[in-house]
């Protein structure tokens, strides 16, 4: 069943994108690739992971689902990017009710985002100044969307998070902006009483993502020759 495209696009300014990733993830997820699609593939995942590792290492404000994943790993032995690991587990769990479908990027999405954000917070240096940690909230959304333009337009399957979205939209017949909206307003309240960050980073975040991924989803450079065919 195709995704509806969202008639509440209004209800936040990260919902701007949402057309564009409602498109992606309604692709059929495959699980071979060429080595062009699959270097697409890895290299936007490991960008989607610098950019959740230099939004957490601003200690600004990270994105609602690295909320949650830094909020995990102050009460257990785990890093941000292990949490992120684990949470990725525990939300594909919830894929088997909805009959959602994975592909090779599902997993390489749960696997990968997690360590590269943790080798991105261990390569980052101690005593950061504030501007230069302000500037890691645009350096993180940025490599946040590319990264989601890459590897959505590979058309390999939808991360665990976006599957979850997709599956609940599909089920309940919600407007997926407002499955979306819901689902990360949750992970981040959960995430916060938890003890991650939130703050400017966050909110800008919330601005800024969808735009930029549906910039990235729709730029010809950032697409692979399968994906400009689906479009």
């Amino acid at each position: 069943m195709p995704l509806a495209l969202p008639d509440d696009a209004a209800l936040t300014p990260s919902l701007v994108g949402v057309e564009a990733q409602a498109h992606a993830l309604a692709a059929r997820p495959r699980w071979r690739a060429g080595p062009p699609t699959l270097l697409r593939l890895l290299a936007g995942l490991w960008l989607f992971g610098t950019g959740e590792g230099l939004l957490v290492g601003s200690r600004l404000g990270n994105s609602p689902w690295s909320v949650l994943a830094q909020g995990l790993s102050r009460h257990t032995p785990i890093t941000v990017g292990q949490a992120t690991i684990v949470i990725s587990g525990c939300v594909l769990l919830l894929w088997i009710p909805l009959r959602q479908w994975p592909g090779l990027a599902t997993l390489s999405n749960a696997l990968l985002i997690g360590v590269a954000l943790d080798v991105t917070l261990g390569l980052l240096p101690g005593g950061m100044p504030p501007g230069v940690r302000a500037a890691l909230i645009p350096l993180g959304i940025t490599s946040v969307a590319l990264g989601s333009g890459l590897y959505l337009g590979a058309h390999l399957g939808p991360g665990p998070r976006d599957g979850l979205m997709a599956g609940l939209h599909r089920v309940t017949g919600l407007p997926i902006g407002l499955v979306r909206a819901a689902i990360e307003l949750t992970v981040l309240a959960a995430g916060w009483m938890l003890g991650g960050t939130v703050g400017v980073g966050t909110v800008a975040f919330a601005l800024c993502i969808g735009p930029g991924v549906s910039f990235a989803l729709r730029h010809p450079w950032l697409r692979s020759r399968a994906s400009r065919a689906v479009a």
